[in-house]
């Protein structure tokens, strides 16, 4: 969506969106900042008017992509195509290649409901969801059936390629506490809006890094509107991506901004093992990230056991146990005994200090989160189905450019 290399199409099985999306709230928060918030729109025509987001024509990102030619493509997948286009950086304008600046311009197909809802809901929040680890939505197109969404370039592309696909060099210890960190903030940011917003579908393709690795969180077309009051859930129909769900969630529909500290728990995991979520080409008992990890990660003197072999060794040893002591803590099977996105990263930050300043050896020795508990697992229902999610990355396949 936003970068040359950003996601790709599911080799591996489990990443494929849970349930069905009839009753997608597209009428949430309006949030300015972290300290800000403005009543939520009422209507579609009231979304887009108040987004503050440029209205491109269907003519100019037609120009700004050399007419959607076949060498402007950088992606495609089951909801439409991805491509890189130039505008003029004061006026917006189309510009010519490699004048201006660049852009990740996203077409849907004509065709589908669903994928309107979740195109406006993006919309929505990010036209007013600001912060430098959210992706920058720059505009929309709206004309007839053609449903377009304008988007910053980011050239490092996803998490999800760097960690899982071969590469000319691995992805660094740092780099990868670096990246952690970013999305932490982001999802802190959303979390500690005056209207609070659950992201519903973190995971590494949506994931997106700048040229300097920093994070930034892609793909709002599930977010909702968080609890109000004296809530602590909100109700909704299951959608997300397996592998990365909160079991609570995919069980009952229950969804609280704990249900994103458990999928970026899972994140964690992937960042320190470099196995994907899910991967059904493995045997079975290790197909699932979170059961077949979760034996290792409360002892030091195993850990090593599932760490990325690309590291090569290269990671400190305390350090590594602190962030598979987090993993454990989003993944607690009671929501209430998770952390607080702002209590991960604090931590984060502190090992990212200790680390740096080369006092590794003391990383993990003390926390302020909750003792280290093992995870268990609720039973996904049976009658549950699922069902691509028609904007999100992770059915991109990415051609570098």
């Amino acid at each position: 969506m936003l970068s040359a290399s950003g996601a790709s199409k599911a080799t591996t099985g489990g990443r494929t969106s849970l349930g069905s999306l009839s009753t997608m709230n597209v009428s949430g928060p309006y949030v300015k900042s972290s300290s800000q918030s403005v009543p939520p729109p009422i209507s579609e025509e009231e979304i887009l008017s108040s987004s503050g987001l440029k209205a491109f024509s269907y003519n100019d990102l037609k120009t700004a992509t050399k007419n959607f030619r076949p060498d402007s493509l950088i992606g495609e997948g089951g909801f439409g195509y991805v491509f890189k286009g130039w505008i003029d950086e004061q006026t917006l304008l189309p510009s010519r290649p490699g004048s201006g600046m660049v852009v990740a311009v996203k077409k849907l197909k004509p065709e589908g409901f669903q994928g309107h809802k979740e195109w406006l809901t993006e919309v929505n929040y990010l036209g007013q969801l600001h912060h430098p680890n959210l992706v920058k939505l720059i505009g929309y197109c709206i004309e007839g059936e053609n449903r377009l969404l304008v988007y910053e370039f980011l050239p490092k592309g996803s998490l999800e390629n760097h960690l899982f696909r071969r590469g000319p060099q691995p992805v660094s210890w740092a780099t990868r506490i670096k990246v952690a960190i970013g999305a932490a903030k982001g999802l802190s940011f959303l979390h500690d809006a005056d209207s609070q917003v659950i992201y519903r579908d973190f995971k590494a393709s949506n994931i997106l890094l700048d040229a300097d690795f920093n994070a930034k969180l892609s793909d709002f077309g599930l977010a909702k509107a968080g609890p109000t009051g004296d809530r602590t859930h909100v109700s909704t129909q299951v959608m997300g991506t397996q592998g990365y769900a909160a079991p609570e969630y995919v069980a009952t529909g229950r969804l609280s901004s704990k249900s994103d500290v458990y999928s970026y728990g899972v994140v964690l995991l992937e960042l320190i093992s470099g196995r994907r979520a899910l991967d059904k080409s493995k045997v079975i008992d290790e197909q699932s990230l979170v059961a077949w990890a979760k034996p290792y990660l409360g002892d030091r003197r195993k850990l090593f056991r599932i760490m990325d072999t690309k590291l090569e060794g290269q990671y400190p040893q305390k350090a590594a146990f602190t962030v598979a002591s987090l993993a454990i803590q989003c993944l607690n099977p009671e929501p209430r005994s998770r952390p607080k996105m702002s209590e991960i990263l604090a931590e984060l930050e502190n090992l990212q200090d200790q680390t740096s300043s080369g006092r590794s050896s003391s990383v993990g020795s003390k926390s302020s989160l909750s003792p280290i508990r093992s995870p268990r697992h609720h039973r996904s229902p049976m009658n549950f189905t699922p069902q691509a999610s028609p904007l999100s990355l992770e059915s991109y396949k990415i051609q570098a450019r």
